[in-house]
């Protein structure tokens, strides 16, 4: 026979500490089942536009059939050893990147760097080099991409000798910064005030003991 149980359910506000704990706990476990990094990718494109970085990109399906193409952009983390980002790509020189880098985020001297450093490199190869980024191996952080580097020289000349390391360790520093800025993201939305603003606009409630109730 049918039993009726009444249950006294809470909101977020009204929950003890340990007990709001429990909640916000639930929340971030299940949370961020979305691409919650949307924002950081589109602003990693245009950064990688100025410098001169083309994405590779796959093929992913869509849920209503049919499929898209997504760039070639890889992380993981952010609490393991081995944790970073990484991508696929072709790089060539851009002009004016190191100027159009400090307008587009004048207060990142890391990014500054990067333009600055192949520019540098760049100048001293008649602005011939070229690079291409492949992702190896199980792991999604910097050390993962295997980066080849060319001189597109019409006389078939050598690039200088420092060419191949500056150039991959200017494209391993952007993952590095692309790791760095989704991390600071994660991080402010897994705060406990983004946390709670999140489960007080969905009305979510809870037991006594902050176990999600519905």
């Amino acid at each position: 026979m049918p039993e009726v149980i009444e249950t006294t359910v809470y909101r977020l506000a009204e929950l003890s500490d340990e007990a709001k704990d429990k909640a916000r706990a639930w929340y971030r476990e299940g949370g961020f089942d979305y691409d919650w990094h949307d924002a950081v990718y589109e602003d990693f494109h245009q950064i990688a536009e100025i410098l001169g970085v083309v994405f590779k990109t796959r093929s992913v399906s869509l849920m209503g059939g049919g499929s898209r193409q997504k760039p070639c952009i890889f992380f993981s983390g952010f609490w393991s050893q081995g944790d970073g980002a990484c991508f696929e790509g072709y790089y060539s020189y851009r002009k004016n990147a190191s100027a159009a880098i400090r307008a587009y985020a004048p207060q990142d001297t890391t990014l500054h760097g990067i333009a600055d450093a192949l520019q540098a490199v760049q100048r001293r190869n008649f602005y011939q080099l070229r690079a291409e980024a492949t992702h190896r191996g199980h792991y999604q952080h910097e050390y993962c991409m295997a980066i080849s580097v060319t001189r597109d020289s019409p006389t078939w000349q050598d690039m200088t000798a420092d060419a191949e390391d500056i150039v991959t360790e200017a494209l391993r520093d952007l993952a590095c910064w692309l790791y760095r800025q989704l991390e600071r993201e994660y991080e402010c939305l897994t705060s406990d005030e983004a946390v709670d603003e999140a489960i007080t606009a969905n009305d979510y409630t809870f037991t006594c003991g902050g176990a999600r109730f519905g």
